[in-house]
Protein backbone atom coordinates (compact mmCIF):
# COMPACT_ATOMS: atom_id res chain seq x y z
CA UNK A 1 0.00 0.00 0.00
CA UNK A 2 2.55 2.19 0.68
CA UNK A 3 4.45 1.51 -2.29
CA UNK A 4 1.28 2.25 -4.60
CA UNK A 5 1.10 5.88 -2.81
CA UNK A 6 4.44 6.40 -3.39
CA UNK A 7 3.73 5.90 -7.07
CA UNK A 8 0.87 7.68 -6.69
CA UNK A 9 2.36 10.48 -5.50
CA UNK A 10 5.26 10.93 -8.05
CA UNK A 11 2.93 10.13 -11.04
CA UNK A 12 1.08 13.03 -9.69
CA UNK A 13 3.98 15.46 -9.21
CA UNK A 14 5.07 14.14 -12.70
CA UNK A 15 1.93 15.44 -14.05
CA UNK A 16 2.01 18.73 -11.77
CA UNK A 17 4.97 19.71 -13.20
CA UNK A 18 4.78 18.88 -16.32
CA UNK A 19 2.33 21.60 -17.69
CA UNK A 20 4.77 24.39 -16.61
CA UNK A 21 7.98 22.91 -18.32
CA UNK A 22 5.37 22.26 -21.03
CA UNK A 23 4.55 26.09 -21.10
CA UNK A 24 8.50 27.05 -20.76
CA UNK A 25 9.27 24.90 -23.58
CA UNK A 26 6.58 25.35 -26.17
CA UNK A 27 7.08 29.36 -25.42
CA UNK A 28 11.04 29.03 -26.00
CA UNK A 29 10.78 26.67 -28.69
CA UNK A 30 7.45 29.23 -30.65
CA UNK A 31 9.68 32.45 -30.22
CA UNK A 32 13.12 30.90 -30.75
CA UNK A 33 12.26 29.60 -34.25
CA UNK A 34 9.94 32.87 -35.43
CA UNK A 35 12.60 35.16 -34.44
CA UNK A 36 15.20 32.82 -35.89
CA UNK A 37 13.53 31.86 -38.89
CA UNK A 38 12.34 35.58 -39.59
CA UNK A 39 16.07 36.59 -39.24
CA UNK A 40 17.79 34.58 -41.41
CA UNK A 41 18.22 36.82 -44.20
CA UNK A 42 20.33 39.20 -41.76
CA UNK A 43 22.52 36.39 -40.54
CA UNK A 44 21.18 36.86 -36.76
CA UNK A 45 19.16 33.83 -37.29
CA UNK A 46 21.46 31.09 -37.45
CA UNK A 47 22.79 31.90 -33.60
CA UNK A 48 18.76 32.38 -32.43
CA UNK A 49 18.05 28.90 -34.07
CA UNK A 50 21.25 27.37 -32.28
CA UNK A 51 20.52 28.86 -28.54
CA UNK A 52 16.45 28.29 -29.40
CA UNK A 53 18.23 24.25 -30.12
CA UNK A 54 20.20 24.56 -26.99
CA UNK A 55 17.63 25.64 -24.61
CA UNK A 56 15.01 22.72 -25.66
CA UNK A 57 18.19 20.13 -24.91
CA UNK A 58 18.52 22.00 -21.25
CA UNK A 59 14.28 21.00 -21.46
CA UNK A 60 14.89 18.50 -22.65
CA UNK A 61 17.52 17.00 -20.68
CA UNK A 62 15.53 17.38 -17.64
CA UNK A 63 12.42 15.63 -18.90
CA UNK A 64 14.45 12.68 -19.94
CA UNK A 65 15.59 12.22 -15.84
CA UNK A 66 11.84 12.92 -15.29
CA UNK A 67 10.29 10.58 -17.59
CA UNK A 68 12.77 7.60 -16.19
CA UNK A 69 11.62 8.20 -12.97
CA UNK A 70 7.86 7.72 -14.31
CA UNK A 71 9.46 4.56 -16.39
CA UNK A 72 11.41 3.23 -14.18
CA UNK A 73 14.55 3.07 -16.31
CA UNK A 74 17.74 4.54 -16.54
CA UNK A 75 18.14 8.61 -18.44
CA UNK A 76 19.16 7.98 -21.88
CA UNK A 77 20.76 10.68 -23.37
CA UNK A 78 21.70 10.79 -26.94
CA UNK A 79 24.73 12.11 -28.54
CA UNK A 80 24.89 15.14 -29.79
CA UNK A 81 27.36 16.59 -32.64
CA UNK A 82 30.40 18.58 -31.33
CA UNK A 83 32.69 20.83 -33.18
CA UNK A 84 35.46 20.22 -33.75
CA UNK A 85 38.59 21.94 -31.07
CA UNK A 86 39.89 25.08 -32.95
CA UNK A 87 36.44 25.87 -35.08
CA UNK A 88 35.51 29.19 -36.51
CA UNK A 89 32.45 30.51 -34.85
CA UNK A 90 29.92 29.84 -37.90
CA UNK A 91 31.17 25.78 -37.13
CA UNK A 92 30.31 26.09 -33.55
CA UNK A 93 27.17 27.96 -34.23
CA UNK A 94 25.42 25.26 -36.94
CA UNK A 95 27.10 22.33 -34.94
CA UNK A 96 24.05 21.96 -32.69
CA UNK A 97 21.52 22.00 -35.79
CA UNK A 98 23.65 19.43 -37.77
CA UNK A 99 21.62 16.60 -36.40
CA UNK A 100 18.59 15.24 -35.85
CA UNK A 101 18.20 14.74 -31.82
CA UNK A 102 18.49 18.89 -31.88
CA UNK A 103 15.25 18.98 -33.90
CA UNK A 104 13.32 15.89 -32.14
CA UNK A 105 14.14 18.35 -28.64
CA UNK A 106 12.43 21.15 -30.48
CA UNK A 107 9.51 19.31 -31.58
CA UNK A 108 9.33 17.93 -28.43
CA UNK A 109 8.48 21.65 -27.12
CA UNK A 110 5.74 21.33 -29.25
CA UNK A 111 4.20 17.90 -29.15
CA UNK A 112 4.13 18.01 -25.46
CA UNK A 113 2.12 21.27 -25.26
CA UNK A 114 -1.02 19.78 -25.79
CA UNK A 115 -0.55 16.37 -23.99
CA UNK A 116 0.61 18.19 -20.90
CA UNK A 117 -2.48 20.30 -20.58
CA UNK A 118 -4.88 17.15 -21.55
CA UNK A 119 -3.31 14.95 -18.23
CA UNK A 120 -2.85 18.02 -16.41
CA UNK A 121 -6.93 18.72 -16.34
CA UNK A 122 -7.67 15.20 -15.91
CA UNK A 123 -5.36 13.97 -13.43
CA UNK A 124 -6.90 17.75 -11.38
CA UNK A 125 -10.22 16.47 -12.11
CA UNK A 126 -9.58 13.35 -11.11
CA UNK A 127 -8.40 14.62 -7.98
CA UNK A 128 -10.62 16.67 -7.10
CA UNK A 129 -13.45 14.68 -7.94
CA UNK A 130 -12.04 11.94 -5.36
CA UNK A 131 -11.29 14.45 -2.83
CA UNK A 132 -14.90 16.41 -3.22
CA UNK A 133 -17.23 13.67 -3.34
CA UNK A 134 -15.40 11.70 0.14
CA UNK A 135 -15.46 15.42 2.20
CA UNK A 136 -19.58 16.18 0.48
CA UNK A 137 -20.78 14.91 3.91
CA UNK A 138 -18.43 16.41 6.22
CA UNK A 139 -18.99 20.32 4.59
CA UNK A 140 -23.05 20.16 5.58
CA UNK A 141 -22.00 18.58 8.94
CA UNK A 142 -19.69 21.60 9.68
CA UNK A 143 -21.55 24.53 8.27
CA UNK A 144 -25.08 23.21 10.61
CA UNK A 145 -22.77 22.87 13.38
CA UNK A 146 -21.85 27.03 13.02
CA UNK A 147 -23.51 29.11 15.38
CA UNK A 148 -25.79 31.91 13.55
CA UNK A 149 -25.19 29.97 9.88
CA UNK A 150 -28.79 28.39 10.26
CA UNK A 151 -29.43 29.31 7.22
CA UNK A 152 -26.35 28.66 5.29
CA UNK A 153 -26.61 25.04 4.46
CA UNK A 154 -30.10 25.19 2.71
CA UNK A 155 -28.46 27.74 0.65
CA UNK A 156 -25.45 25.93 0.03
CA UNK A 157 -27.76 22.79 -1.19
CA UNK A 158 -27.09 21.00 2.26
CA UNK A 159 -31.22 21.06 2.50
CA UNK A 160 -33.79 18.66 3.22
CA UNK A 161 -32.41 16.56 0.45
CA UNK A 162 -29.11 16.16 2.16
CA UNK A 163 -28.47 12.58 2.99
CA UNK A 164 -29.20 11.53 -0.75
CA UNK A 165 -26.99 13.78 -1.57
CA UNK A 166 -24.41 13.05 0.58
CA UNK A 167 -24.45 9.51 -0.20
CA UNK A 168 -24.66 10.24 -4.16
CA UNK A 169 -21.43 12.21 -3.72
CA UNK A 170 -19.75 9.53 -1.78
CA UNK A 171 -20.37 7.16 -4.12
CA UNK A 172 -18.96 9.35 -6.70
CA UNK A 173 -16.19 10.14 -4.76
CA UNK A 174 -15.32 6.39 -3.88
CA UNK A 175 -15.49 5.33 -8.09
CA UNK A 176 -12.67 8.21 -8.70
CA UNK A 177 -10.65 7.76 -5.87
CA UNK A 178 -10.79 3.90 -6.50
CA UNK A 179 -9.61 4.56 -10.19
CA UNK A 180 -7.62 7.45 -9.29
CA UNK A 181 -4.19 5.55 -9.06
CA UNK A 182 -4.56 3.73 -12.87
CA UNK A 183 -5.98 6.89 -14.56
CA UNK A 184 -3.29 8.80 -13.41
CA UNK A 185 -0.65 6.27 -13.50
CA UNK A 186 -2.31 5.96 -17.43
CA UNK A 187 -1.61 9.84 -17.68
CA UNK A 188 1.64 9.96 -16.73
CA UNK A 189 3.08 7.08 -19.15
CA UNK A 190 1.12 8.23 -21.24
CA UNK A 191 2.73 11.30 -21.52
CA UNK A 192 5.80 10.24 -20.75
CA UNK A 193 5.94 7.74 -23.68
CA UNK A 194 5.33 10.75 -25.99
CA UNK A 195 8.35 12.40 -24.55
CA UNK A 196 10.77 8.97 -24.42
CA UNK A 197 9.79 8.82 -28.17
CA UNK A 198 10.81 11.74 -29.15
CA UNK A 199 13.52 12.33 -26.28
CA UNK A 200 15.46 9.09 -26.61
CA UNK A 201 14.25 7.29 -29.01
CA UNK A 202 17.36 8.34 -31.45
CA UNK A 203 19.72 6.84 -28.49
CA UNK A 204 18.21 3.50 -28.15
CA UNK A 205 18.54 3.25 -32.16
CA UNK A 206 21.82 4.34 -31.33
CA UNK A 207 22.86 1.79 -29.26
CA UNK A 208 20.59 -0.95 -30.67
CA UNK A 209 22.65 -0.19 -33.97
CA UNK A 210 26.00 -0.09 -31.94
CA UNK A 211 25.21 -3.55 -30.24
CA UNK A 212 24.30 -5.47 -33.32
CA UNK A 213 27.97 -4.00 -34.68
CA UNK A 214 29.98 -5.57 -32.02
CA UNK A 215 27.81 -8.86 -32.07
CA UNK A 216 28.59 -8.83 -35.86
CA UNK A 217 31.95 -8.08 -35.38
CA UNK A 218 32.44 -10.30 -32.46
CA UNK A 219 31.04 -13.06 -34.86
CA UNK A 220 33.54 -12.18 -37.62
CA UNK A 221 36.33 -12.48 -35.06
CA UNK A 222 35.25 -15.56 -33.13
CA UNK A 223 34.95 -17.80 -36.57
CA UNK A 224 38.24 -16.09 -37.55
CA UNK A 225 40.05 -17.32 -34.76
CA UNK A 226 38.44 -20.91 -34.74
CA UNK A 227 39.29 -21.02 -38.41
CA UNK A 228 42.72 -20.13 -37.71
CA UNK A 229 43.19 -22.12 -34.87
CA UNK A 230 41.83 -25.28 -36.77
CA UNK A 231 44.24 -24.53 -39.61
CA UNK A 232 47.17 -24.73 -37.32
CA UNK A 233 46.00 -27.89 -35.52
CA UNK A 234 45.51 -29.66 -38.43
CA UNK A 235 48.97 -28.67 -40.28
CA UNK A 236 51.03 -29.46 -36.66
CA UNK A 237 48.86 -32.42 -35.95
CA UNK A 238 47.00 -34.63 -38.49
CA UNK A 239 48.93 -33.48 -41.34
CA UNK A 240 52.34 -34.26 -40.21
CA UNK A 241 51.17 -37.37 -39.19
CA UNK A 242 49.38 -38.35 -42.50
CA UNK A 243 53.13 -36.95 -43.87
CA UNK A 244 54.97 -39.67 -41.47
CA UNK A 245 52.24 -42.21 -42.70
CA UNK A 246 52.82 -42.19 -45.78
CA UNK A 247 56.43 -42.82 -45.53
CA UNK A 248 56.11 -45.87 -43.13
CA UNK A 249 53.52 -47.53 -45.59
CA UNK A 250 56.76 -46.93 -47.94
CA UNK A 251 58.93 -48.11 -46.53
CA UNK A 252 56.73 -51.29 -45.89
CA UNK A 253 56.41 -51.63 -49.13
CA UNK A 254 59.92 -51.65 -49.86
CA UNK A 255 60.57 -54.27 -47.01
CA UNK A 256 58.18 -56.54 -48.19
CA UNK A 257 60.62 -57.73 -50.66
CA UNK A 258 63.35 -58.49 -48.57
CA UNK A 259 62.43 -58.48 -45.19
CA UNK A 260 58.74 -59.31 -44.20
CA UNK A 261 59.20 -59.57 -40.72
CA UNK A 262 60.07 -55.88 -40.65
CA UNK A 263 57.47 -55.15 -43.32
CA UNK A 264 54.89 -56.27 -40.42
CA UNK A 265 56.37 -54.39 -37.79
CA UNK A 266 56.57 -51.17 -39.93
CA UNK A 267 52.66 -51.92 -41.09
CA UNK A 268 51.98 -52.20 -37.30
CA UNK A 269 53.63 -48.69 -36.85
CA UNK A 270 51.32 -47.76 -39.54
CA UNK A 271 48.42 -48.85 -38.06
CA UNK A 272 49.03 -47.36 -34.43
CA UNK A 273 49.91 -44.14 -36.35
CA UNK A 274 46.32 -44.28 -38.25
CA UNK A 275 44.40 -44.48 -35.11
CA UNK A 276 45.84 -41.53 -33.46
CA UNK A 277 45.49 -39.72 -36.49
CA UNK A 278 41.77 -40.19 -36.26
CA UNK A 279 41.54 -39.32 -32.58
CA UNK A 280 43.23 -36.20 -33.34
CA UNK A 281 40.97 -35.40 -35.72
CA UNK A 282 37.74 -36.27 -33.75
CA UNK A 283 38.95 -33.73 -31.27
CA UNK A 284 39.38 -31.34 -33.93
CA UNK A 285 35.94 -32.20 -35.37
CA UNK A 286 34.34 -30.97 -32.08
CA UNK A 287 34.84 -27.63 -33.34
CA UNK A 288 32.80 -28.03 -36.64
CA UNK A 289 29.05 -28.70 -36.13
CA UNK A 290 28.44 -32.63 -36.31
CA UNK A 291 25.99 -34.23 -38.67
CA UNK A 292 23.86 -35.30 -35.58
CA UNK A 293 22.93 -31.97 -34.40
CA UNK A 294 21.20 -31.56 -38.27
CA UNK A 295 19.59 -34.35 -38.50
CA UNK A 296 18.46 -34.93 -35.51
CA UNK A 297 19.04 -31.49 -32.94
CA UNK A 298 20.07 -30.36 -30.14
CA UNK A 299 19.26 -33.45 -27.32
CA UNK A 300 21.64 -36.24 -29.34
CA UNK A 301 23.98 -33.84 -29.56
CA UNK A 302 24.52 -33.24 -26.39
CA UNK A 303 24.19 -36.42 -25.21
CA UNK A 304 27.05 -36.67 -27.85
CA UNK A 305 29.06 -34.45 -26.54
CA UNK A 306 28.45 -35.93 -23.06
CA UNK A 307 29.50 -39.52 -23.41
CA UNK A 308 32.88 -37.68 -24.67
CA UNK A 309 33.57 -35.97 -21.53
CA UNK A 310 36.22 -37.34 -19.51
CA UNK A 311 33.91 -35.86 -16.40
CA UNK A 312 30.97 -37.44 -15.71
CA UNK A 313 28.33 -35.50 -16.71
CA UNK A 314 24.35 -35.10 -15.79
CA UNK A 315 22.55 -34.22 -18.68
CA UNK A 316 19.25 -33.06 -18.81
CA UNK A 317 17.81 -31.83 -21.86
CA UNK A 318 14.29 -30.73 -21.49
CA UNK A 319 13.51 -29.75 -24.76
CA UNK A 320 12.70 -31.83 -27.72
CA UNK A 321 11.46 -29.49 -30.50
CA UNK A 322 13.92 -28.01 -33.36
CA UNK A 323 15.22 -24.42 -33.42
CA UNK A 324 17.11 -22.26 -36.08
CA UNK A 325 20.45 -23.28 -37.12
CA UNK A 326 22.20 -20.47 -35.66
CA UNK A 327 20.30 -20.94 -32.01
CA UNK A 328 21.13 -24.94 -32.08
CA UNK A 329 25.12 -24.00 -33.03
CA UNK A 330 25.48 -21.62 -30.49
CA UNK A 331 23.76 -24.08 -27.95
CA UNK A 332 25.89 -26.95 -29.34
CA UNK A 333 29.25 -25.23 -29.12
CA UNK A 334 28.74 -23.28 -25.93
CA UNK A 335 28.26 -27.10 -24.19
CA UNK A 336 31.49 -28.48 -26.60
CA UNK A 337 33.31 -25.58 -25.24
CA UNK A 338 32.64 -25.73 -21.77
CA UNK A 339 32.80 -29.47 -21.34
CA UNK A 340 36.26 -29.06 -23.06
CA UNK A 341 37.70 -26.46 -20.11
CA UNK A 342 35.90 -28.91 -17.21
CA UNK A 343 37.77 -31.91 -18.86
CA UNK A 344 41.19 -29.92 -19.17
CA UNK A 345 40.77 -27.25 -16.15
CA UNK A 346 38.28 -27.68 -13.54
CA UNK A 347 39.84 -30.60 -11.64
CA UNK A 348 35.91 -31.65 -11.11
CA UNK A 349 34.37 -35.05 -10.30
CA UNK A 350 31.43 -34.43 -11.44
CA UNK A 351 29.00 -31.84 -14.40
CA UNK A 352 25.87 -30.86 -14.23
CA UNK A 353 24.35 -29.73 -18.10
CA UNK A 354 20.72 -28.58 -17.86
CA UNK A 355 18.88 -27.08 -20.74
CA UNK A 356 15.31 -25.63 -20.71
CA UNK A 357 13.15 -23.30 -22.55
CA UNK A 358 11.69 -20.28 -21.13
CA UNK A 359 9.70 -18.05 -23.05
CA UNK A 360 11.44 -17.04 -26.28
CA UNK A 361 14.42 -18.48 -25.08
CA UNK A 362 16.82 -21.64 -23.88
CA UNK A 363 18.35 -21.74 -20.58
CA UNK A 364 21.56 -23.34 -20.60
CA UNK A 365 23.28 -24.06 -17.27
CA UNK A 366 26.46 -25.80 -17.09
CA UNK A 367 27.81 -26.47 -13.41
CA UNK A 368 30.91 -28.26 -12.02
CA UNK A 369 32.52 -29.13 -8.17
CA UNK A 370 35.80 -28.06 -9.64
CA UNK A 371 38.50 -25.97 -8.42
CA UNK A 372 36.99 -22.38 -9.86
CA UNK A 373 38.66 -19.79 -11.03
CA UNK A 374 36.92 -19.76 -15.00
CA UNK A 375 36.18 -16.29 -16.38
CA UNK A 376 35.97 -14.87 -19.95
CA UNK A 377 38.69 -12.59 -19.73
CA UNK A 378 41.13 -13.07 -22.77
CA UNK A 379 43.33 -15.65 -22.57
CA UNK A 380 41.15 -17.92 -20.71
CA UNK A 381 39.12 -20.74 -22.11
CA UNK A 382 36.10 -19.20 -22.06
CA UNK A 383 37.02 -15.70 -24.04
CA UNK A 384 35.15 -17.36 -26.89
CA UNK A 385 31.53 -18.09 -25.00
CA UNK A 386 30.83 -14.28 -24.80
CA UNK A 387 31.61 -13.50 -28.60
CA UNK A 388 29.01 -16.56 -29.47
CA UNK A 389 26.48 -15.61 -27.05
CA UNK A 390 26.54 -12.02 -28.35
CA UNK A 391 26.21 -12.89 -31.86
CA UNK A 392 22.55 -14.41 -31.04
CA UNK A 393 21.99 -11.26 -28.90
CA UNK A 394 22.30 -13.16 -25.58
CA UNK A 395 23.23 -13.18 -22.33
CA UNK A 396 25.93 -15.32 -20.11
CA UNK A 397 26.71 -15.24 -16.67
CA UNK A 398 29.89 -17.22 -15.06
CA UNK A 399 30.20 -17.61 -11.44
CA UNK A 400 33.38 -19.51 -10.55
CA UNK A 401 34.93 -18.06 -6.99
CA UNK A 402 38.13 -19.82 -5.85
CA UNK A 403 38.11 -22.96 -4.87
CA UNK A 404 34.86 -23.75 -7.12
CA UNK A 405 32.22 -24.73 -7.59
CA UNK A 406 31.62 -23.27 -11.13
CA UNK A 407 28.35 -22.15 -12.55
CA UNK A 408 27.72 -20.93 -16.58
CA UNK A 409 24.72 -19.73 -17.12
CA UNK A 410 23.67 -18.76 -21.07
CA UNK A 411 20.09 -17.11 -22.23
CA UNK A 412 19.85 -17.96 -25.74
CA UNK A 413 16.66 -15.93 -27.36
CA UNK A 414 15.12 -18.73 -29.56
CA UNK A 415 11.68 -16.63 -30.55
Amino acid sequence: MRRLLRRLAADTNYLLLGLPLAVAGFSVVTVGLSAGFGMLVVVLGLPVLATTALAARGLGDIERVRIARVLGTEPVRPRYPQAPPGAGWLRRTVTPLMAGQPWLDVLHGFVVFPVAIFTFCVSVTWWAMAVCGLLYPLYGWILSNIPGNHGLPELLGFGSGYAVDSAFYLLVGVIFAITLVPVVRGLAVLQASVGKALLTGVAELQERIEGLTEGRNAAVHAEADALRRLERDIHDGPQQRLVHLAMELSRAQRELQRDATAAHETIGQAITATRETLDELRALSRGIAPPILADRGLAPALAALASRCTVPVELDVQVAERFPALVENTVYFLTAEALTNVAKHSRATSCSVTLTRIGDSLLLTIGDDGVGGAHVAKGHGLAGLADRVRVVEGELTVNSPAGGPTLIVAEVPCG
